[in-house]
């Protein structure tokens, strides 16, 4: 099923503990129908490595978003009326 979100377009989650939160979209998981949203889902992870925590997007799933503006969609014009001649 192909998503009609995609990388880069303002979201608005409207459902879960986040509800309500905008961000754009960092990551699209079309297999799993999950996205990667910013500051949405944040998870708290220790990195071994520095011996820090790290914190980091969670997926959700493309259903609890509402697409408010899309990046690949162009801006609709203004229509110039024009005066309708008339005999």
């Amino acid at each position: 099923m192909k998503l009609k979100i995609k990388k880069g377009s303002t979201v608005k989650v409207i459902a879960g503990s986040d509800k309500g939160k905008t961000g754009s979209v960092l990551e699209v998981y079309p297999k799993t129908m999950r996205i990667k949203v910013q500051g949405v889902r944040i998870q708290t992870n220790l990195d071994k490595k520095e011996n820090q925590l790290v914190k980091t997007e969670g997926t959700i799933h493309y259903s609890n978003v509402q697409l408010v503006e899309s990046k690949s969609t162009p801006k609709a014009k203004a229509k110039k009326k024009t005066a309708s001649k008339t005999a």
